[in-house]
């Protein structure tokens, strides 16, 4: 999978978001109860959460994050520049370590 997933509804963090190091390694966990997303995957790193896996890719992670026996962790960096510019992307993470289904 690539290595540029985004997270969104990071501006909602922005004082965590401007103090996290260019990578560093963030922990998913899902809100099932979330009432505006029902495949919600928490995006957190040690200050707390900072956003959410972008909703058109988190319901391939869903249950895989859902039904894990232990935290749930990925590589992690900030986006660039470019990034916050073109989509408001402040974050980005790198799947790859994790089970994906088949279809959402």
């Amino acid at each position: 999978m690539s290595a540029r997933i985004p997270v969104v509804g990071g501006l909602a963090y922005i004082e965590r978001l401007r103090q996290l190091p260019p990578t560093f390694t963030a922990t998913l966990s899902v809100e099932p109860d979330n009432r505006y997303f029902r495949h919600a995957i928490a995006v957190s790193c040690d200050s707390g959460k900072v956003g959410y896996v972008a909703p058109e890719i988190a319901p391939q992670y869903y249950d895989a994050v859902k039904m894990a026996q232990a935290a749930v962790t990925c590589p992690a960096n900030r986006g660039s520049i470019s990034d916050h510019e073109t989509s408001g992307v402040e974050l980005l993470l790198d799947l790859a370590g994790v089970p994906a289904s088949a279809t959402p």
